[in-house]
């Protein structure tokens, strides 16, 4: 193993993407995200055909991703909300183009340029494409600094498996914390080989000629490329989706949070416990693929669930969708950058208990 650190979650990561064989960073700051092009910018030019560059928008960033995506280079751009949307078109060509790259979003409060302060309320747009088309991400949502190094290596590596983006989701609490990190060693890694890959061609060449593109004139065509796609994602929800169960198997009442909310509801769960109260968590660790199965299974014996998060409600559609009207779902959230507390989520417990739900 590697050796273990005290690392702020920004840095975490963008040293992480290092480890994991990332080489090139276009990016442009925006709060709370900005010691992962900070990092960079210092990391990148210590390791072997490293490259940062901080873009003139977001915009720019995205579509630097898609050339040296479709160059086969593995590649990682980071924002946070308002400039994910910024990137959104880029990122629905790169899909549409069937190219690898790993986006990580740090969530700020909106809508607009809202706050500074952490949400969740991005996750309509990170689990349901987010740009124009049909299409979808691997999201990828850490609960801790460790796990966000893991899940950012693992990103890189699923997003070759498919030929697709992965983005990790986190909110601006897993950026801004610092937590003990054990960082794998380094290993230079063995990246697949991209024959797809635009890197030169001469007309002897003993390979076909890589046209890196996501424009289908013909609508049968077009068609038949989508119809392509969702075989490729129907495969991402049977063998990726993720989750982390807690004290499911005799709860009466079944929180379901992601990230770092998913911490709040964990020490919750434990005091609520103490009184006797039968509570247990589900935490989706993607949130797409979403993780209906764990929910279904605990709404045969449940008799209800608490979804809680930094948002308006979001999430919470997905959890009804799991329960398919068998139990109630009730929710719970603060937004615009506040942090639920131990106690509210216990007073919402408590207040279902209470009502016999």
């Amino acid at each position: 193993m590697g050796q273990k650190m005290l690392m702020k979650g920004n840095e975490a990561i963008a040293e992480a993407a290092i480890q994991a064989g990332c080489r090139f960073f276009f990016g442009y700051p925006i709060t709370p995200q900005n010691q992962i092009p900070e990092y960079m910018s210092k990391r990148m030019p210590q390791v072997e055909n490293g490259c940062f560059l901080q873009a003139e928008s977001e915009v720019s960033a995205i579509n630097m991703v898609y050339g040296a995506a479709g160059a086969g280079a593995r590649v990682m751009t980071s924002s946070s909300s308002p400039g994910i949307s910024l990137k959104q078109e880029g990122i629905s060509y790169i899909v549409g183009a069937e190219l690898p790259c790993v986006i990580v979003n740090m969530v700020r409060g909106g809508p607009g340029l809202g706050s500074i302060q952490p949400a969740q309320s991005d996750y309509y747009q990170s689990t349901r494409g987010g740009g124009h088309g049909d299409y979808r991400m691997l999201v990828l949502a850490p609960a801790s600094v460790q796990e966000a190094v893991e899940l950012t290596q693992q990103a890189f590596d699923l997003a070759d498996k498919y030929r697709n983006p992965v983005l990790v989701l986190g909110d601006g609490l897993i950026g801004q914390m610092m937590e003990p990190v054990e960082m794998p060693e380094y290993v230079k890694p063995e990246l697949p080989e991209k024959t797809w890959a635009a890197t030169g061609w001469t007309p002897d060449s003993d390979r076909e000629r890589a046209i890196i593109n996501s424009l289908y004139i013909d609508p049968n065509v077009l068609e038949k490329h989508n119809r392509k796609l969702y075989e490729k994602y129907a495969v991402m929800e049977q063998t990726e989706c993720r989750w982390q169960e807690e004290m499911t198997e005799d709860a009466d009442y079944v929180m379901v949070a992601y990230g770092t909310t998913a911490r709040i509801c964990r020490s919750a769960m434990r005091k609520l416990r103490d009184k006797g109260v039968k509570v247990g968590l589900i935490r989706p660790v993607t949130l797409w693929p979403f993780p209906n199965a764990p929910i279904q299974a605990a709404a045969k014996h449940a008799k209800a669930f608490l979804t809680v998060e930094m948002s308006m409600g979001q999430m919470v559609d997905d959890v009804r969708l799991a329960v398919d009207g068998e139990k109630p779902v009730a929710f719970y959230g603060r937004t615009g950058g506040v942090v639920p507390t131990v106690r509210e989520i216990m007073d919402e417990v408590e207040k279902l208990a209470k009502e016999g739900k």
